[in-house]
């Protein structure tokens, strides 16, 4: 039961990256280092987390814009 859902928790987090990569690019962002954090991935039982990255402060800006809308 438990190795399912580890499997789901991963797909749903690739799934979420897709989704979240599309959203950003729709705006005229990109993260190039966006995607899962392989720390939590390489766990026992692995319930990825999200890793958006670093990224230049004109970036911040623009995210920033589009998350107040």
């Amino acid at each position: 039961m438990e190795a399912r859902h580890s499997a789901l928790c991963a797909e749903e987090a690739e799934e979420v990256v897709k989704e979240l990569r599309a959203a950003l690019a729709e705006a005229g962002i990109s993260l190039p280092s966006l995607g899962l954090d392989p720390v939590s991935l390489a766990r026992e039982a692995p319930c990825p987390l999200v890793e958006l990255g670093r990224c230049s402060v004109e970036t911040a800006r623009r995210i920033a814009a589009v998350v107040v809308r």
